[in-house]
């Protein structure tokens, strides 16, 4: 059988498999559903037929869909099934597509705060029956004949963002911008440049099935896995797939330095991660900035940084503690969070997707010839920013998504060392099928909840 009969055999199979698991009452798949605002569906359905309508981009992966094991093994994986609606489902197996892949067990996963933006409905473009998850690590079930460095049983954590190793910007190790592993037309024409795919998101990134899984096909395993010593256990190695190295590039793009004083604006796992890394890179103070009790004593208690509640009022404090101004802030909370009436209301009404409150903050409180990194995720467009301010002080403004197997080594070095441990921010370990209540704790930022363990 030639490898075109096996993908569209493998198609079938999967339909009617996904068929079975969502909508047979006796495919076992549990859906739990949840309230909460969101974008009007419509959008989503929109988007859906204009990506339709510009087509797909041919991709180095071949297809971003995995094949199927053609035995009709099954897996059980955490689904999209709209706004607010998580399933924990039987889904198809996959299978390797190239030589270059892998198969991997799964064996630790976890929930990302931008999760939440496909859980909530504010990442459009996503479709029913899509496997979530960008954070996750396992052991190799299967190779490719032409994986190089890599062999069956080894243990690798994986890289969130998927590379081919090879482009132009995979050479400078700006792999996140991968020019060849993302599909999607509408991505380009939206970022005027093609972006490089990554497990578990939408459309717009590729829709590869994501890691919230018992198996997930991964594509150029050479370039985005990363084998794990034997003295790094899986609650350490989990989190180089992604908030370890992104948290690191938040303060790389702050151009963080010895003697500075740094606001880290939302204490998540990654805000809580960055000004971790902030004093390992000899700040001589760190202000963490959120309005969750749990999150600010934690920042305060584990990591000793000062602390703001922003719900007291964020600029009035940053003033009266740090009057010359911040030498670099690192936004770590993204484009939901709305804390003005105007932009509450225009998000409501869709005439900005982005809040930018925080921004406008930031920009505010840094210093003159500052630096201010984005990482928390901002998708589309923001209204009322403060361009007069940002220029007139000269503040230097990087964003962007962790080229993550850039630090890897770097990264993986300190958690050898225990210069830099993470098992601080893990408050909760669970099991697979328990997942789609944790994804509603951790949107409602409820019970504590920072960051999760998940077993398959």
């Amino acid at each position: 059988m030639n490898v075109e009969q096996q993908n569209r055999e493998g198609l079938e199979k999967k339909e009617s498999i996904i068929k079975g698991g969502v909508q047979d009452p006796s495919s076992q798949t549990i859906l739990k559903k949840h309230g909460g605002w969101s974008i009007n569906p419509p959008v989503n359905m929109i988007a859906r037929v204009r990506d339709r309508m510009l087509g797909k981009h041919t991709v180095s992966t071949e297809s971003t869909q995995p094949n199927v094991d053609l035995s009709g093994d099954t897996m059980h994986a955490l689904t999209w099934q709209g706004k607010n609606t998580i399933a924990y489902t039987v889904c198809p197996k996959p299978a390797i597509v190239q030589p270059t892949d892998i198969l991997l067990k799964v064996t630790a996963t976890t929930i990302c705060g931008s999760d939440l933006h496909l859980y909530t409905g504010e990442l459009f473009n996503n479709t029913k029956g899509e496997i979530l998850g960008h954070e996750f690590m396992g052991i190799i079930e299967d190779v490719g004949p032409e994986v190089k460095n890599l062999r069956r049983g080894q243990r690798v954590v994986v890289a969130f963002g998927i590379a081919d190793g090879v482009c132009e910007y995979c050479q400078r190790e700006e792999f996140t911008a991968c020019a060849t592993t993302n599909d999607s037309k509408m991505m380009e024409r939206m970022f005027g440049h093609k972006l490089n795919g990554i497990f578990g998101y939408s459309h717009l990134l590729g829709a590869y099935p994501g890691g919230q899984s018992e198996f997930v096909r991964v594509p150029f395993a050479d370039v985005n896995c990363l084998p794990l010593p034997d003295d790094v256990p899986d609650e350490k190695g989990l989190y180089l797939s992604d908030v370890i190295p992104t948290s690191f590039h938040g303060t790389e793009l702050a151009n963080v330095k010895p003697g500075d004083t740094v606001g880290v604006w939302g204490l998540g796992p990654i805000g809580l991660l960055a000004a971790r890394w902030c004093q390992v890179r000899g700040a001589s103070r760190v202000i963490g900035i959120d309005c969750v009790p749990e999150r600010l004593e934690l920042a305060r208690r584990h990591l000793g940084i000062e602390v703001v509640d922003c719900s007291k009022g964020t600029l009035e404090q940053l003033q009266k503690m740090v009057p010359r101004g911040l030498d670099a802030g690192i936004e770590c909370a993204g484009f939901r969070y709305a804390t003005s009436f105007v932009h509450k209301m225009e998000r409501a009404l869709g005439l900005e997707t982005d809040a930018g409150d925080i921004l406008t903050e930031c920009i505010m409180a840094i210093r003159p010839y500052g630096h201010l990194a984005l990482i928390g995720d901002y998708v589309g467009t923001v209204n009322h920013f403060p361009i007069g301010p940002l220029m007139e002080k000269s503040i230097n403004v990087r964003g962007g998504q962790s080229p993550t197997q850039k630090y890897w080594k770097y990264c993986l070095k300190m958690l050898q060392s225990g210069e830099f441990d993470p098992s601080f921010i893990v408050t909760h370990k669970l099991r697979l099928q328990d997942a789609p209540e944790a994804y509603e704790q951790f949107n409602k930022k409820e019970g504590g909840m920072i960051k999760v363990f998940i077993r398959p």
